[in-house]
């Protein structure tokens, strides 16, 4: 194979092995004094690393603040690792909204998953606890209960309705009940 080329080719070859900082026929030293060889990743300018370019920094809009409210996870007011109250018993059921169509014909496709639930209900035992003496707060993934002895805060499983939800105190079980509708996609399911 017969390889010609012109002085431009090899100067632009040259300028492509070579850094610009460089001078001509001059090699890079070393920290102890030594000269390095230069490897196949020495070609091209040398690599810088620029961190800021790789994340996205929002500014908050006030002056003030020293953080976005994005950058909070919802409910992370509830984690105090020196409270001592404690946790209630609680349980968390699934419940449908069904039909004699739906138990009987089987026409709506639902079935007994929790995808077919519009319904999210949480039973929380609270003995010795008053209505009074309770502070409930819902957010769309996150359930909040405070009381004189008890705390939970509970990561909901699926986003819900935090406006449209229902809290029934029962007295005589001391169980606090809240039924929270879920927000579900529109599908082949939940269509309705």
């Amino acid at each position: 194979m017969d390889f010609t080329f012109s002085v431009n080719q090899l100067q632009a070859l040259s300028n492509l092995l070579t850094h610009p900082e460089q001078e001509e026929g001059e090699l890079e030293e070393r920290p102890d004094g030594g000269a390095i060889a230069l490897q196949p990743g020495h070609i091209g300018p040398p690599k810088r690393s620029n961190h800021t370019a790789d994340c996205s920094i929002v500014e908050p809009t006030d002056v003030k603040t020293i953080w976005v409210e994005d950058d909070v996870p919802e409910g992370s007011e509830y984690e105090d690792i020196w409270d001592t109250r404690q946790q209630p018993e609680y349980e968390v059921l699934f419940k449908q909204r069904v039909g004699t169509e739906d138990v009987f014909l089987g026409m709506s496709r639902k079935d007994g998953s929790t995808a077919c639930c519009e319904d999210m209900v949480i039973r929380i035992n609270l003995p010795g606890c008053k209505s009074a003496d309770l502070t409930l707060d819902v957010k769309e993934r996150f359930l909040g209960l405070r009381s004189s002895v008890y705390k939970l805060g509970l990561h909901l499983p699926h986003p819900v309705d935090s406006k449209n939800g229902k809290a029934e105190f029962h007295a005589d079980t001391h169980t606090l009940q809240v039924t929270l509708t879920m927000k579900r996609d529109f599908d082949f399911i939940n269509f309705a």
